[in-house]
């Protein structure tokens, strides 16, 4: 056997392991989705019972956000209507989106292109597994305009002016970077929030694959922000943060130890010349990555700290059983 003849044989075998995995997943959803049923870990966010199916379907919510973005960003349209429509249901509109010039950040343009790929990919790989179960794509907006969510997002952190600011993440690669840490934060603590939720250690080894994905995506936001060595970019994440953190309420643990409520945190460095010390991985006290509630990271996306099932970048709500920020 010959050396081209090997790589074909590793190709073929890595091919099928992944049909297999695909399969599992699949065949396990099934049997879950049939009988299996459980309360949010949390009985004062409980919205009511809900399956394996219904978390997935959430994480699917969330994936259709971040997969258009991305893709407008980097191709200037989105995700194919075959990848958002289920069953009969087509798809749901988007609004906005722009294609950002990576001409004066061709590093960035690599990056940007590389996350498209990937949230692409995990929309694919969620709807696939959920087969007839998975939702269609909700309402997204994503308008830089002065009227869209980004600004409105912006406006409430204080990066831009309160009244007249606008915020366009595709006006530059580094608004696009500020967009994106919008984003990628929210998405990692999304999937280490819903993993108690899991009943299916098959559905839980996934959701932590997506999770370990997110973790390298919001990496590469902060590290290349924080490389850039601008103050102001360093505020603004700073401002971001505190603006994700009063949307998402109070955790309740922080509460009960007595210290100061948070879910997030921007790149500002501590310390100074040999003690400085860098920002880029958001951590606890105890060096684990924060955790937020399926209702917590609707209330960032819906932009609303009040009780609601709409609004900000899905204007009317995300599809699904889970669709409330209680």
């Amino acid at each position: 056997m010959n050396e081209d003849d090997l790589v074909i044989d590793a190709l073929e075998a890595r091919a099928q392991r992944r049909h297999d995995r695909r399969a599992l997943f699949t065949a396990a959803l099934g049997a879950a989705a049939v009988g299996s049923a459980f309360a949010y870990s949390d009985p004062a966010l409980a919205q009511s019972a809900v399956t394996d199916a219904d978390v997935l379907n959430f994480a699917l919510n969330l994936e259709y956000l971040e997969a258009q973005f991305y893709l407008y960003a980097v191709n200037g349209t989105g995700l194919p209507a075959t990848l958002t429509g289920s069953g009969s249901t087509a798809g749901g509109t988007v609004t906005g989106g722009a294609q950002v010039d990576f001409t004066t950040d061709p590093v960035v343009g690599a990056y940007a292109r590389e996350i498209a790929a990937d949230e692409q990919a995990h929309v694919n790989f969620l709807r696939t597994a959920l087969g007839s179960a998975a939702v269609a794509m909700p309402n997204i907006n994503i308008s830089g305009a002065a009227d869209g969510p980004f600004t409105a997002a912006a406006r409430a952190a204080g990066v831009v002016d309160s009244t007249s600011g606008v915020f366009n993440p595709y006006a530059d690669p580094t608004s696009f970077l500020l967009g994106a840490y919008i984003f990628e934060d929210v998405g990692v603590t999304a999937y280490k929030g819903a993993a108690p939720l899991l009943s299916n250690k098959t559905f839980l080894e996934a959701a932590a694959g997506i999770l370990a994905v997110e973790a390298y995506h919001a990496a590469i936001v902060r590290t290349t922000l924080y490389a850039k060595g601008v103050p102001a970019l360093v505020e603004a994440t700073e401002k971001i943060s505190a603006a994700r953190d009063a949307l998402d309420g109070s955790p309740t643990e922080d509460l009960i130890r007595g210290i100061a409520p948070k879910d997030d945190a921007g790149i500002m460095p501590s310390g100074s010349g040999a003690t400085l010390t860098s920002n880029i991985a958001p951590l606890n006290v105890n060096g684990l990555a924060y955790s937020r509630s399926t209702g917590q990271v609707l209330n960032i996306v819906y932009l609303n700290a009040a009780t609601t099932t709409m609004g900000g970048f899905f204007p009317n709500g995300v599809n699904g059983n889970i669709r409330s920020t209680t």
